[in-house]
């Protein structure tokens, strides 16, 4: 019996048990998938569930908001990208050590690949990144890796330059959020947000300001997922404009990380069924 949880607070809008119920079901392996809420100060309840991975009572682990850095000070080892992105989300135990890994970047990378396809962008590859927090972090590294230029937005400039310092290798640019409503979207092919601005139940809020007018060439990437279709991802569609929510990303990071603990690639059109029922 493989036995997987997710740990985080709070975990009730989690589509997490759908997809890998699905994925376990699909590649023929007995098994169940968990939620474990862990508040926020609760370090010795997550340390214990912990020690449950070392002692092989639990498979293995998802990891979300707030947690994903703080299971860091736990590990034996954490992969190249997860040490370079600061987070983790995905546990599992390698000869007797607890090894914490990332799959958010390659699981973004993964969609945002397929939702732009083979769309030419017309004036090379630049980014604007809505918000600078844990989210954030992985949709950076994923970008400059596959050749972006990123600029990021956030209200806090402070957050937004530690980010840009944890990826001092590479030119990013930094803009307030409230220099928005006057910036020149003309210079970007690509705007991902990463805040929870527009989640349920705040599905009337957008991270862009009201009523405005977009370049006809720019993709519209909201991490947010719940609604299926958030404001943001709706006004541009109001526009002609090609936008998408995270749905893909969720599938697609849930699905390397049952990879790496399986060794099972489950097929994507399985996963995408099981969260459209």
């Amino acid at each position: 019996m493989i036995h997987l949880e997710l740990i985080g607070y709070p975990l009730g809008h989690s589509l997490s048990p759908k997809i890998h119920t699905a994925a376990l079901k699909a590649c023929g392996l007995e098994g169940k998938y968990s939620l474990f809420p862990i508040h926020p100060d609760d370090k010795q309840g997550l340390e214990s569930l912990l020690n449950q991975v070392r002692a092989k009572q639990i498979y293995g682990l998802n990891v979300t908001i707030p947690h994903k850095q703080n299971v860091i000070e736990f590990m034996n080892e954490l992969t190249p990208t997860a040490k370079s992105i600061g987070a983790v989300n995905t546990i599992y135990l390698k000869d007797e050590k607890l090894i914490g890994d990332n799959t958010d970047a390659l699981g973004f990378l993964a969609d945002l690949k397929n939702f732009i396809g083979n769309r030419e962008l017309e004036i090379g590859k630049s980014v604007l990144v809505i918000g600078a927090g844990g989210s954030a972090r992985a949709v950076v590294y994923a970008l400059l890796n596959d050749g972006w230029n990123v600029t990021i937005s956030s209200r806090r400039i402070e957050q937004s330059e530690q980010l840009a310092n944890s990826f001092s290798n590479y030119p990013l640019s930094i803009i307030h959020s409230s220099n928005l409503p006057t910036f020149q979207f003309s210079n970007f092919q690509l705007i991902v947000n990463t805040t929870p601005i527009g989640m349920t139940p705040n599905i009337n809020e957008s991270p862009l300001p009201e009523n405005l007018s977009l370049p006809s060439n720019v993709f519209i990437y909201d991490l947010v997922y719940n609604p299926r279709e958030t404001k943001l991802v709706r006004d541009a569609r109001l526009q002609g404009l090609n936008s998408t929510t995270g749905l893909g990303m969720l599938i697609e990071q849930a699905a390397l990380a049952f990879e790496t603990w399986t060794g099972f690639n489950p097929p994507r059109e399985i996963l995408w069924q099981a969260v459209e029922t």
